[in-house]
Parts: structure tokens; C-alpha cells; sequence
């Protein structure tokens, strides 16, 4: 959509009464954070990886965990899935991205839900969308499952910030109680907390290493079929290792 002068001047006042923003979206010929610290985001990550997802949605339902103002519901949307909804916790978030689907023609439903309320919905999704969440939640283990459980019905693309080692390492299926200096390489499986704030960010509680990431999403019953961008993984669904357990939660759990 491209709106004339006065339309413009609407689409500007009303960003900048939602602001500030995290997505960069061009609305009307307005973009929503041309000064994003990561640059034009999260356009710069979606372009290394949107060719590996079908160009035709058609027909597919979609659920975009933490859809912060839409972005990406929108690009699965104009793709031409059937169905798209929307989940996040922040009522400004949401907001953003009703004003942004709406302002652009595009038919989304965004809806106030934490990850750990997705069970309710009960409904698998062909694609579940859930990126940049996971360092975000006091409890990530717990949300992969509970994705694994009850929405993820074809393919989960994940996407976590990461820190420490980059690199790969082959581990042992067990070792023995007195073995400790695996613990030491910087390739094992690391998932460090931050108690106060990352980036300026009191809600960055959680930042894996590139193996913590993916044994993670072994753990909760993925099996990892694609790698398409340093952070984003297309995954399906696997066996859940032997002793993984749902437990049952109330509704409400704060993330």
C-alpha cells in the first residue's frame, strides 16, 4: 500500500503513537524503526532463509509464536496460507501489529497468549513460527516441549540468539560421574543465564551456545532437517527422548 500526503502524514503519527518498535515494516511508504541498531530487522535475517520456505502457503495454517508487530505472520500471509495466527504477551506488540496487517490489506488474527498457554489452543499448525523467543523465557526447555506437545503438526522454524562457541562437538551418550573435564570444552552444550539484563534487555534471561540450541530442540523431540540461516532451524517432528515428561501447568504461567 502506498498512501498519498495526507495518508502518510496518518499512517507516521499513528507509529509513532505505537512506538517504539522492534520491527522495521514499511507501512504506507513509512517505515515503523528506520534506526534499528540491528539495521533494517528483521528483513536482513528473513531474506537469508525465506527461500527455503514455499513460495505457496496455499491451503497451510501458520502460528508465529512471539509475533512482536508482525512481520513475519504477515509475510507467511502473503504467501497465501489459509490461516495465520498471531500469539505474543506485550499488548503494545500487538497493537503494532494489528495496525500494521490492517494498514496493509493483510488478514491476520493476533491474539494476547503466553507459550505456555498454547495447549488451550488445541489445534496443530502446519508451520509454527518461533523466533527469537526462546532466550526470552525463564523457562525454554519447558516451552519446546510444550510446542513439541500440542501445536507443532509439520515443521517448526526456531531462531534463538546465540553466544559462546559456534562449533559442533561429538559427545558420548553417557559418562561416567567422576568425568568432568568434558564440561570444560566450550563446545558442550552451554546455556548461559544473564540474572540482571543483556543488551539493555531485562527479559534476555537465556543465551545458548550453537550445540546447546540444537540439543535443546533434540531434547524436546525435534529432529533438525534444515539450517538454513547462523541461528534459524527447520526442524520436524521426532521421538521424545526416554524420561522426557509434560508436566501439567495452569493457564498463566509467567514467561
Amino acid at each position: 500500500m502506498n498512501a498519498d500526503g495526507n495518508g502518510r502524514e496518518a499512517i507516521s503519527a499513528r507509529i509513532r503513537e505505537l512506538g517504539p518498535w522492534f520491527h522495521n515494516m514499511d507501512i504506507g511508504g513509512v517505515w515503523t524503526a528506520p534506526e534499528h541498531f540491528l539495521g533494517n530487522y528483521p528483513f536482513i535475517k528473513w531474506r537469508k532463509f525465506a527461500g527455503s520456505i514455499p513460495e505457496d502457503l496455499t491451503g497451510k495454517t501458520v502460528l508465529d509464536i512471539g509475533c512482536n508487530a508482525g512481520f513475519y505472520s504477515i509475510e507467511m500471509k502473503r504467501r497465501g496460507a489459509s490461516r495465520v495466527l498471531g500469539i505474543d504477551f506485550d499488548d503494545r506488540y500487538l497493537s503494532q501489529a494489528r495496525f500494521a496487517a490492517d494498514a496493509t490489506g493483510i488478514s491476520v488474527e493476533f491474539r494476547k497468549m503466553s507459550v505456555y498457554e498454547i495447549g488451550a489452543l488445541r489445534e496443530r499448525f502446519d508451520i509454527v513460527l518461533f523466533m527469537g523467543v526462546l532466550y526470552h523465557l525463564r523457562h525454554p526447555l519447558l516451552a519446546l516441549d510444550l510446542l513439541r506437545e500440542h501445536v507443532v503438526g509439520d515443521l517448526l522454524v526456531f531462531q534463538s540468539m546465540q553466544r559462546g562457541s559456534p562449533d559442533l562437538v561429538d559427545l558420548d551418550g553417557d559418562y561416567d560421574f567422576r568425568r568432568a573435564d568434558i564440561f570444560e570444552d566450550p563446545r558442550y552444550p552451554k546455556l548461559h543465564f544473564v540474572e540482571h539484563r543483556y543488551a539493555g534487555d531485562p527479559t534476555n534471561w537465556w543465551l545458548p551456545n550453537r550445540c546447546c540450541a540444537e540439543a535443546m530442540l533434540r531434547s524436546a523431540g525435534f529432529a533438525i532437517h534444515g539450517h538454513p540461516e547462523e541461528e534459524v532451524y527447520f526442524c520436524g517432528l521426532a521421538e521424545r527422548p526416554h524420561g522426557v515428561a509434560i508436566p501439567s501447568l495452569p493457564m498463566g504461567v509467567p514467561a
